[in-house]
């Protein structure tokens, strides 16, 4: 039995005012208060795990000390079957640069290691999120999620972010970076994940 939300109050522990945007959209019926890490001026705690479990499980557990209210945070990434799961949690690395990130960088170096492991079509892959609802004492509760799809060459598209340009969600003819962003939003892995979340400790 999962633990039920409790209280008008919610921390989500992100600096990404998109993602906090998104939550608060998929929580609005419930009448919850969301304030994120920036609000909080909380920093951003080093994601060590190895897992997505491992680093949502950081994250939110790292903004409930901090503030002494519920906290819920997740953790994402494309896992590409050729690849062996990569990039999985190093997902946002591959863009890094030093001076910031260049997703179609990492794009590209996602499409080259697939032509040159000689990957045959189609390219499958899977978009995974995990989130955690955490409380001040230390409990929590884990939620994952997953969109399967395609990896595709070349990008189409220049809506979402990050790798949406290159995967093409199972039974659509359009990439996530083609998709009206509150359609990918209603398919997505993280949906996947809030239904979850929304079944177990909201209703």
């Amino acid at each position: 039995m999962t633990r039920q939300f409790e209280g008008d109050q919610l921390i989500v522990a992100t600096h990404n005012r998109g993602k906090l945007e998104e939550i608060a959209q998929l929580l609005s019926p419930y009448g919850i208060r969301l304030t994120s890490n920036a609000d909080h001026e909380l920093p951003e705690p080093e994601e060590t795990g190895t897992t997505f479990v491992e680093n949502a499980r950081i994250k939110a557990h790292a903004a409930a000390k901090a503030t002494g209210l519920p906290a819920l945070a997740d953790d994402s990434g494309l896992a590409i079957d050729a690849l062996d799961g990569q990039p999985g949690v190093y997902t946002a690395d591959w863009a890094e640069t030093g001076d910031g990130r260049d997703f179609v960088m990492a794009m590209t170096k996602a499409h080259e290691m697939l032509d040159a492991k000689g990957a045959e079509e189609p390219r499958t892959a899977r978009f995974c999120c995990t989130l955690v609802l955490a409380w001040p004492d230390g409990h929590d509760e884990v939620f994952p999620g997953e969109m399967t799809g395609q990896i595709v060459w070349p990008m189409r598209g220049d809506q979402g972010h990050g790798y949406d340009p290159i995967f093409q969600p199972d039974g659509y003819d359009l990439t996530f970076g083609e998709m009206d962003r509150w359609e990918k939003n209603r398919i997505s892995h993280r949906a996947d994940a809030f239904h979850k979340l929304i079944k177990g400790c909201f209703d």
